[in-house]
């Protein structure tokens, strides 16, 4: 996609040009007049005459009563050499294209440079317009390699320069990205860009891990793809404040509650806006290219995908269906943009920046525009594959696997059930040193840790939705064998040996027969290793892959979506759990996908009764705890403190557990999970998702604890019995008390604290006495 053309001047580009060549310029600009001649823009005498008409005058500017006596002949003649000079810039930047002054500096050059030992830069890259840096970094990588030695270091500058300029100033993702981007991917973006501006973390992150894998992995790059994409540059949103009226909105430094209270309302706003003509001119054209292929607007932020601060899923990203006229799709696009734009101000992002000491910083949004990765089937579009990788693994459910080889957590269909904790259904977690060894074991529990619902695109409704698996899946769908096993009495088989007669709701999504052919599981392992080896970290990517019907292997469409350094709990050396610990300073205990760390002289939990919560009726009562839990996160700020409490913490249904946010949590140290018999939903395994990052990032450790598991444990007497603080901290909340209890650690064994220690293993929260002095 052509760039608007307002970014830089042609005037100004031919006068920095001619910059460099001091000597050469006369010479240059000759050539320009004569072209200008030729190709009878002005006439030669027209052109003195102009020249002439414009020096007398700057004389009078000047203050030249009698020019005769007040200037010599050899200051006329400066003077008029430097008119002459302006006037064949002007004339040639508003008449001719660019191409050809770059053509005439191109003959005029080898003449003077045939004898030169070296070539330089001769202008300052940090201040010169993009064009002229990317055009001589295109220049300088043109040149045979004995002569591009000469000006490596020259080039290596030009390259900082257009990072900086064009995708990220970010030092670290410089420090990288710099050794493998060339001139050609700035083209590629210049090309592919709407407005001005960076084009953010999320979409540098996404060509850096491209450019990478193809440079050092050529052999798993060959299978490797990035979906069709645009960029609209950050600069736009500015554009679209200005254009709307928008431009006021100062959030950042309000208290919580007005960003809460104030956000519906920027929401309202950002969706009803409009974008100036050029932008909607740019759009138009991507819609145009793109055709009826679905489409998703995803924000990319100047400080997204960044090193230890990802903002997973702190800002908007949606889906456009494409599959309505041009103006339709147009509007769907615009006001899903706004949407994204909107999303700066939420109060996860805000809060989210406050707590990583980002709050001062410029946040501006670049959008990455980029066409859906999947196939039709029965009038809906989805990949056969999606989901998030991990270069190590966050946790470990067996001691044979290995973390240092990675995880995966995988999906049918749209990417985001493995990248949000969602009711009712589960991703396969693979551990890639062991793949076929699940969390589960018995085919009951597999059956209930599996996929039930796919996210898809309806064709004909022209609408993002969720569909039970039985609905969309039958025995035609052309990679079923290799996505799903089939429920027969109290087993699980595969496709292929059960034959034909196949129920729909037998399936059972458990991609056993993609995992056991290993070619899946190899190009994993090759894309991570590779991009942790030159990241220098570990890393996590965001994929899609579309699948052939080939026996006995598979063809892969592998798509790369994203990839961002991956966030680490920072739990210094790792502590043994302590074997001897007495009954009664037992407050926890859990004994699955247990992380490494701990947490040191926690001095209140927050603690949710899981029966009592379970018996609240209403959503509103629920939706009540969560932000009660949020005031609490703000009033014990700068205390050590858990939150423990039932189901899924960060649910967006409220049955299987409190649904609270980022911003309702992120001072806290621990937060830990319960499972009731038959209460509720179990746990879900989150490691991954959006809500874990957000876990990792702000240093909050996740426990599971399983009561219907003998080696999990929970001091219920300790918490029934425990005196409730609510009241003293939120008396406008006292009604809350039986369901919702503030707890001080001191104030039930006095001069002791909570000290939680995990292994990777074993996860041991207990009491210990607080140190003296």
């Amino acid at each position: 996609m052509a760039e608007p053309s307002v970014e830089i001047p042609q005037i100004l580009l031919i006068h920095l040009r001619i910059a460099q060549f001091p000597i050469l310029a006369r010479r240059i600009r000759a050539r320009m007049r004569e072209e200008l001649y030729q190709r009878g823009v002005i006439t030669p005498e027209r052109f003195e005459q102009e020249v002439r008409e414009k020096a007398l005058l700057s004389q009078r500017r000047e203050g030249l009563t009698s020019p005769l006596v007040q200037e010599d002949a050899s200051q006329w003649e400066q003077r008029l050499t430097q008119i002459r000079d302006y006037l064949t810039d002007f004339y040639f930047a508003n008449n001719l294209p660019i191409d050809l002054f770059n053509q005439i500096v191109d003959e005029v050059l080898p003449r003077q440079s045939a004898n030169r030992s070296q070539i330089a830069l001769n202008f300052n890259p940090e201040l010169a317009p993009l064009d002229l840096v990317l055009r001589q970094a295109e220049q300088f990588e043109a040149l045979p390699e004995d002569k591009r030695a000469e000006v490596h270091h020259d080039l290596e500058e030009l390259i900082v320069v257009l990072i900086k300029t064009m995708i990220s100033d970010q030092l670290n993702f410089i420090r990288i990205a710099k050794n493998w981007f060339h001139a050609s991917d700035f083209r590629f973006i210049q090309e592919s860009r709407i407005g001005n501006g960076k084009i953010g973390g999320k979409a540098g992150g996404m060509l850096l891990a491209w450019k990478i894998l193809q440079s050092a992995n050529p052999e798993i790059a060959e299978r490797v793809t990035l979906p069709r994409s645009y960029f609209v540059g950050a600069d736009v949103v500015y554009d679209f404040m200005a254009f709307n009226g928008l431009e006021y909105f100062n959030q950042k430094y309000k208290t919580p509650e007005e960003i809460r209270q104030e956000y519906p309302q920027i929401r309202e706003e950002c969706e009803r806006g409009q974008f100036p003509e050029e932008i909607e001119s740019g759009l138009r054209t991507v819609l145009k290219e793109i055709g009826k292929k679905p489409l998703i607007v995803r924000s990319s932020s100047l400080l997204e995908d960044n090193f230890g601060t990802s903002f997973a899923g702190k800002y908007a990203s949606f889906f456009c269906p494409n599959q309505g006229s041009l103006e339709e799709n147009l509007r769907d696009l615009t006001r899903a943009m706004g949407r994204v734009y909107a999303s700066i101000f939420s109060p996860d992002a805000l809060l989210y920046r406050r707590r990583m000491g980002l709050l001062d910083y410029d946040e501006r949004m670049a959008i990455l525009l980029q066409e859906v990765v999947g196939n039709p089937h029965r009038g809906y579009f989805f990949p056969d594959l999606a989901g998030v990788a991990f270069s190590r693994s966050p946790i470990v459910w067996s001691p044979r696997l290995r973390r240092e080889e990675g995880f995966v957590r995988l999906v049918l269909g749209l990417g985001t059930r493995a990248l949000e904790r969602v009711g009712e259904d589960y991703p396969r977690l693979i551990a890639l040193s062991h793949p076929n060894l699940k969390p589960e074991v018995m085919p009951k529990a597999i059956q209930y840790y599996s996929q039930r619902f796919i996210d898809l695109i309806d064709i004909e409704r022209n609408a993002f939705t969720t569909l039970p698996v039985h609905e969309v899946l039958d025995i035609d769908y052309p990679a079923l064998h290799w996505v799903a096993s089939v429920r027969k009495e109290e087993m699980l088989s595969p496709v292929y040996a059960v034959g034909y007669q196949i129920s729909p709701e037998k399936l059972v999504l458990t991609f056993d027969t993609l995992v056991q052919q290993n070619d899946f599981i190899s190009i994993m392992k090759g894309i991570l290793s590779t991009l942790e080896k030159h990241y220098q970290v570990p890393v996590d990517v965001e994929f899609a892959v579309n699948l052939s019907a080939d026996f006995p292997q598979p063809r892969f469409a592998f798509y790369l979506l994203q990839c961002r350094p991956q966030s680490s709990m920072q739990g210094g050396r790792l502590r043994t759990v302590p074997a001897e610990v007495p009954k009664d300073d037992k407050i926890l205990l859990a004994t699955r996908m247990v992380p490494q760390g701990q947490v040191s002289g926690v001095e209140y939990i927050v603690y949710v009764d899981p029966m009592r919560y379970y018996r609240l009726s209403e959503p509103a009562r629920r939706s009540e705890i969560a932000r009660t839990v949020g005031r609490l996160n703000k009033l014990l700020e700068g205390s050590n403190f858990v939150l423990i409490g039932p189901g899924r913490w960060g649910s967006v249904n409220s049955q299987l557990g409190v649904p609270v946010t980022y911003a309702d949590i992120y001072n806290a140290r621990a937060l830990v999970e319960i499972a009731m018999p038959n209460e509720g939903e179990a746990p879900e395994p989150s490691y991954g998702t959006h809500f874990f990052q957000d876990l990792v990032e702000a240093q909050i450790y996740p426990l599971a604890i399983y009561l219907d598991d003998s080696d999990d444990f929970l001091n219920r007497p300790f918490f029934d019995n425990a005196q409730n603080f609510l009241s003293q901290f939120l008396p406008d909340v006292s009604e809350l008390s039986e369901c919702l209890k503030l707890i001080s650690v001191a104030n039930e064994r006095e001069g002791h604290h909570l000290e939680i220690v995990m292994d990777g293993e074993q996860g041991l929260g207990y009491l210990v006495r607080r140190e003296q002095g």
